[in-house]
């Protein structure tokens, strides 16, 4: 489990570096992966702080969560598919409509990539800004 959080990290900040974002903190739950050595060092050798949300307060990560949701309701389970490989197929344009085109309240109806102005917007379906 700790080696997953440090190995999905390590390809996350890659993406942020690439598309030329500067990651300063870093926002997670209290699992064990995250209270490790190796999860706390690999941040701090990047000049990373790290958050962790209270315990027992969801609403501490309401936009992540609100994010799982968004993702779920309308990527996965938006419509019935054949198969796994047909719902892993039509996620990268899902994850370019909802960066690039998808109205967001909270962004006055601008899409995300509108408010990270270095942003590329190249990207593949190997390295994503949110990701199941």
């Amino acid at each position: 489990m700790k080696e997953t959080a440090v190995g999905f990290w390590t390809r996350a900040h890659a993406f942020f570096t690439q598309a030329g974002i500067t990651v300063e903190r870093v926002l997670t739950d209290n699992g064990s992966c995250y209270a490790a050595h190796l999860w706390r060092n690999s941040l701090a050798g990047q000049g990373i702080s790290h958050k962790r949300t209270r315990p027992y307060r969801p609403q501490t990560n309401g936009k992540v969560e609100r994010c799982n949701r968004t993702l779920l309701d309308e990527w996965a389970y938006a419509r019935p598919y054949r198969s796994e490989a047909e719902r892993r197929d039509a996620y990268p344009q899902w994850l370019h409509t909802y960066n690039h085109r998808r109205a967001h309240t909270a962004l006055n109806g601008q899409p995300p990539a509108s408010r990270v102005h270095n942003l590329t917007g190249q990207y593949t379906s190997s390295v994503t800004w949110m990701w199941p």
